[in-house]
């Protein structure tokens, strides 16, 4: 069976339109489609003695992710304010609570026994990086950062490197993939929202439209795409076959409010955040 890690930052995702929170959080959210998917996952995290904290927890557990490694420590789980604009999700304000956390000895040692370890761009872990991907294949997700530099650094660990582009035009976005290549990546995809998707490696590039659904949340829609590719890529599949089972999850995901669901009452006060025109 195919086995990932997902080590780094999580959330709540709060809605002010219905007084929901949500389990989030990029790093979290790939370990539990990627066992949704098949794979036997992992989440290497941290979280509070809170509210938040405990529905994350209970989450996790639900859904069949190993959780030895997640700490709970004094102080608050992370959260994310969300509102929507025509359907699209716009974050308010966050705040990462105590789930920014440097991860020991112990930690890369157990992510030696998986075939591939999941990080993000805004887990905090950068610095890492190296010794992770000395211990498992590398998925990075840089999100919407683009600055060379910061690529030119990162890419040459990835077994996969993933990147948002749903504002880009097809040249630009075929640019960006070729660049994050070139760095040394040996997967690169590329998400572009309604417009689809990009996979490339080497000198390959496919591509795959989107699926058309009526939209009623995006959160969670391109960490769904890239834990199906990672497992498609660790499993062999061809590429084709990989985007196309990827894009599907990744629409049936925007269908729904909450990236996973596991729905509960918000305990994050934010009444503090101010009424936004043209934002629910």
């Amino acid at each position: 069976m195919t086995r990932i890690i997902a080590v780094g930052d999580n959330v709540v995702d709060c809605y002010q339109s219905t007084g929901q929170m949500f389990p989030g959080g990029s790093c979290l959210n790939v370990s539990i489609f990627a066992h949704r998917f098949g794979a036997a996952s992992a989440y290497v995290g941290a979280v509070g003695q809170d509210a938040a904290g405990d529905l994350i927890r209970a989450a996790l557990a639900e859904e069949g992710v190993i959780t030895e490694r997640l700490r709970v420590l004094p102080g608050p789980t992370g959260y994310c304010i969300i509102g929507h604009q025509n359907g699209d999700r716009v974050f308010l304000t966050f705040d990462l609570g105590v789930s920014i956390f440097r991860p020991d000895d112990d930690d890369i040692e157990f992510v030696r026994s998986f075939d591939a370890v999941h990080i993000g761009q805004s887990s905090g872990l950068d610095v890492d990086l190296k010794r992770f991907s000395a211990a498992a294949r590398l998925s990075y997700d840089f999100s919407t950062r683009r600055d060379g530099a910061h690529r030119e650094s990162v890419a040459p660990l990835c077994f996969l490197a993933s990147l948002s582009g749903g504002d880009l035009d097809r040249a630009d976005a075929i640019a960006l993939l070729r660049q994050t290549l070139a760095a040394g990546a040996q997967w690169c995809l590329v998400t572009r929202g309604e417009n689809g998707a990009l996979l490339g490696t080497g000198d390959d590039v496919f591509e795959t439209a989107a699926v058309p659904v009526k939209v009623v949340d995006t959160l969670g829609a391109g960490d769904t795409f890239i834990a199906r590719t990672l497992i498609g890529l660790l499993r062999g599949e061809a590429p084709q076959e990989t985007l196309s089972a990827a894009v599907q999850a990744a629409a049936e995901t925007c269908t729904r409010i909450g990236a996973t669901g596991h729905a509960a009452a918000m305990a994050v006060d934010v009444s503090h955040i101010p009424a936004l025109k043209g934002i629910e």
